[in-house]
């Protein structure tokens, strides 16, 4: 579980947005190719539960990558993620763009990351948070950090975290046992 300091709970108790990286953060990072040229990528079912979790609770969820991936599009369209930026060499336009679209400030947003590409969106949003296995050097930028690995289950513990906090999460579990 995330360290729930007093700050970091401060923080997450006003986030509409959750918005991810995908390469290390929603994936483990590592990049398969066949002879072809063509790409696989693993993604954590559990990570996918949290994010519809977040959705189904009335949080946005965001992705926002440096490259592209049809697979990244499929995966996200799957799980009703429509705020998909691939592509994005500068992270900032694509964040402007999600703000003006959902309505939305700065402050009611969190950002998940684990390299250099994501410190643009990690300092402008309201609460920042690494993956266990992020780069160090982005850690002093972090108000937070997942105990799981990027591409394990990482994405999950910062969308129960976040619906515990905001005292969304019990009752999401209830409707699994109502049903």
């Amino acid at each position: 579980m995330i360290e729930l300091t007093d700050d970091f709970q401060q923080r997450a108790q006003d986030i509409r947005c959750v918005i991810f990286d995908v390469d290390g953060v929603l994936t483990d990072g590592k990049l398969f190719f066949d002879l072809k040229g063509n790409e696989y990528k693993s993604f954590h079912a559990q990570d996918g539960q949290g994010l519809k979790l977040l959705q189904q609770n009335g949080i946005d969820v965001a992705v926002i990558s440096g490259r592209s991936s049809p697979l990244v599009e499929q995966r996200m369209k799957n799980l009703g993620v429509t705020n998909i930026y691939q592509g994005q060499e500068n992270k900032t336009a694509a964040f402007n763009h999600l703000l003006k679209k959902l309505n939305i400030t700065p402050n009611q947003v969190a950002h998940v990351g684990d390299d250099l590409p994501d410190l643009a969106l990690m300092t402008r949003t309201r609460l920042a948070i690494a993956v266990k296995d992020a780069n160090p050097s982005i850690l002093g930028y972090c108000q937070g950090q997942t105990e799981r690995l990027g591409g394990h289950g990482a994405a999950r513990e910062v969308c129960d975290t976040i619906l515990s906090i905001q005292d969304k999460l019990t009752p999401s579990v209830q409707l699994f046992c109502d049903t």
